[in-house]
């Protein structure tokens, strides 16, 4: 093996060991082996914090939070399950809060105006006096992605500026 193929074997390691894990898991959830799922997924949970992957580690967590559910652990089932909802919520990602939401059975709450949930939080933070750039820094996304919204809660809420915006958000705590 050349030194190359060393170093991207190396490189790679991490993932591969992430991903494994992660599907060992959900195999072994599948086949009904709980305690060796469960030692699997948390390994796989581990492998994805360690290499920065919040979205996978989130995924990850709701494995573990439908084993503990399976093993009637409905404490840890619901820890789990809400950090997940919480990795999702903070990305943006609405299919995976639905089901997560599922999981729960909670119903997920409806927003104000027809705004989606990112829409929300970028309300908020209009009316906190951000700018669109702070908003895309604090948020992980780019300005672009930012005025989108923007615009798009200006026409949802039918106001014409920032300004009546926030005013809106004030008046029904949107904070």
């Amino acid at each position: 093996m050349n030194r190359l193929a060393i170093e991207s074997s190396w490189t790679f390691a991490p993932l591969l060991r992430a991903v494994a894990a992660r599907a060992t898991g959900a195999v072994l959830l599948a086949e009904g082996d709980l305690r060796a799922a469960l030692t699997a997924l948390r390994d796989a949970w581990a492998a994805w914090q360690e290499l920065g992957a919040p979205y996978e580690a989130g995924r990850v967590r709701v494995l573990v939070g439908l084993v503990c559910q399976a093993l009637h652990d409905e404490d840890t089932a619901a820890m789990e399950l809400d950090a997940a909802r919480q990795v999702f919520a903070h990305l943006g990602a609405v299919p995976d809060l639905t089901r997560v939401d599922a999981y729960t059975r909670k119903r997920p709450v409806a927003e104000p105006a027809g705004l989606s949930r990112r829409e929300v939080e970028v309300l908020r933070l209009v009316a906190a006096g951000k700018t669109n750039q702070a908003i895309a820094t604090e948020l992980f996304l780019s300005e672009r992605t930012v005025e989108r919204h923007v615009s798009n809660i200006l026409t949802k809420l039918g106001v014409g500026s920032r300004t009546a915006a926030a005013a809106y958000a004030f008046e029904r705590g949107i904070r």
